[in-house]
């Protein structure tokens, strides 16, 4: 315990004796009042001291040292008993050259008012140098003249870590160019910067307190996981992205979020105390996504190049064309249709299986005409001599299918025309589910980029059935 600088007073009676001398009787018991005894001063004064985290010393009017608590001998590595009573710092806390100085100015304060910072270099007792920052302030006795000095001192780079600490929590949660979120151990927010409210689509004080699944439709799942298992086990190895839909007052955004998790604990506990969890993440939705899109073209390219030299080998030139439809439709779409002009007509001439997935064969005993209704997306390509795109109403996708002489299980078409040497050919047609997204412009462009080559293909099909009347193809068109 650290000791302090206070004499006794001895009253006048000793503590059982009467006015004339006489021990006084003892109080009745039932006179008696129940309670806890009280803590003397003293002992309370110096618990209260040495429990501070900061170092603190105090001076009298005539700058005698007159306490001195625990921390400033783990700084200082002098204890109370050598510290109390010393007359200053000087020859001891600070170098005889500086006594002066320091102590002038740590007692300057004492008929001022407020407090004074400054900076020292007090001496440890094994001899080294420690830079600290000290506030003091005046002590003004019961009279209300002054009657000392306590000073409260830290170590500088202590100090600096702090106030750098500080700077840090107010510059993420002001100008940081990544959001930055604290959850609670209910998880839900409890303070948001400025990035991460305009990510969420809130004001700062708005979002506080709300559970994340107000703000978030899909991916909360994934992302509540994650703060539990942070709660839980502690921080991940590495950040980790997260897709996330979230409500809009212009509707449905999906966006891509690489996030951080950092669990927070009391500092003030003897075992760490989960407060929540702070959460920074980055938006890299348009990374990923031209990320996704240069993947795509590259697994597309590599797909019509291993086409072409499979096409290549082929000697039926309608073999070679639904070569290339297996092909292309490999992670983008579950069926393929090739229907040839037949003067006004289409004609089906190659299809996939339509009940379950398998490679595009030639229709044995084809040549029927197609009874497409008009508007037709495949009618449509052909007029338009361009491609088409076409997606199923809510709750009417079999229908729809089934109308267009489709698979049942389509739900979105692209009809991409058929042209070589100026004329048009007919129409490849590539079919989704609905586990599948809608086809968009990238989607076709490939798609076209296969017509071409199947054209090609179909063409010198055609010619050649020309050139020998009497062959009627694999296909019977």
């Amino acid at each position: 315990m650290s000791a302090s600088r206070s004499s006794g007073t001895t009253d006048a009676l000793g503590p059982e004796e009467g006015p004339e001398g006489r021990p006084e009787p003892p109080e009745p018991p039932e006179a008696q009042v129940d309670g806890p005894a009280a803590i003397p001063g003293s002992e309370l004064l110096a618990a209260l001291l040495d429990g501070m985290d900061a170092a603190l010393c105090a001076f009298d009017a005539g700058g005698t040292v007159t306490h001195w608590n625990r921390e400033a001998e783990r700084i200082l590595g002098w204890s109370a008993a050598e510290a109390v009573g010393k007359p200053g710092f000087a020859g001891w806390a600070v170098r005889r050259a500086d006594a002066g100085e320091v102590q002038g100015r740590l007692m300057a304060v004492m008929g001022g008012p407020g407090r004074q910072v400054h900076e020292f270099a007090l001496l440890r007792k094994d001899g080294g140098r420690v830079l600290v920052r000290t506030q003091s302030a005046g002590v003004r006795g019961a009279d209300g003249k002054p009657a000392g000095v306590y000073c409260a001192f830290s170590e500088v780079h202590a100090q600096i870590d702090l106030e750098r600490a500080i700077a840090l929590s107010e510059a993420l949660f002001e100008d940081a160019s990544w959001g930055v979120v604290l959850v609670d151990v209910d998880l839900r927010p409890t303070v948001v910067n400025t990035h991460a409210a305009r990510a969420l689509g809130g004001g700062r004080t708005a979002l506080l307190g709300r559970p994340l699944g107000e703000l978030i439709v899909q991916g909360v799942e994934d992302l509540e996981g994650a703060l539990q298992h942070v709660l839980a086990a502690g921080d991940p190895p590495a950040p980790v992205e997260l897709w996330v839909t979230l409500r809009t007052a212009e509707g449905s955004r999906r966006r891509c979020w690489r996030s951080g998790f950092m669990r927070l604990a009391s500092p003030l506990a003897e075992e760490p105390v989960p407060l929540g969890v702070g959460w920074l993440f980055q938006d890299i939705t348009e990374a990923k996504l031209a990320a996704q899109d240069a993947d795509r073209a590259r697994f597309r390219s590599n797909q019509l190049h291993r086409a072409s030299r499979s096409a290549a080998e082929c000697e039926d030139p309608m073999e070679a064309a639904t070569t290339s439809l297996d092909y292309a439709l490999a992670g983008f779409a579950d069926h393929a249709l090739i229907d040839l002009v037949a003067g006004e007509r289409l004609v089906r001439a190659a299809a996939t299986p339509s009940d379950a997935p398998g490679p595009c064969l030639p229709v044995v005993g084809g040549g029927i005409p197609l009874r497409y209704a008009p508007g037709h997306p495949a009618l449509q390509a052909v007029d338009r001599t361009g491609s088409v795109r076409a997606t199923a109403g809510a709750g009417e996708a079999g229908e729809w299918a089934t109308g267009r002489q489709w698979p049942a299980d389509s739900v979105h078409a692209l009809c991409a025309v058929l042209r070589s040497r100026g004329r048009t050919l007919g129409v490849v047609t590539f079919l989704r589910s609905a586990h599948r997204a809608a086809f968009e412009r990238p989607d076709a462009v490939y798609a076209e980029s296969v017509a071409d080559r199947v054209a090609a293909s179909v063409d010198l099909y055609a010619a050649l059935r020309a050139a020998d009347p009497g062959n009627p193809g694999p296909s019977g068109v």
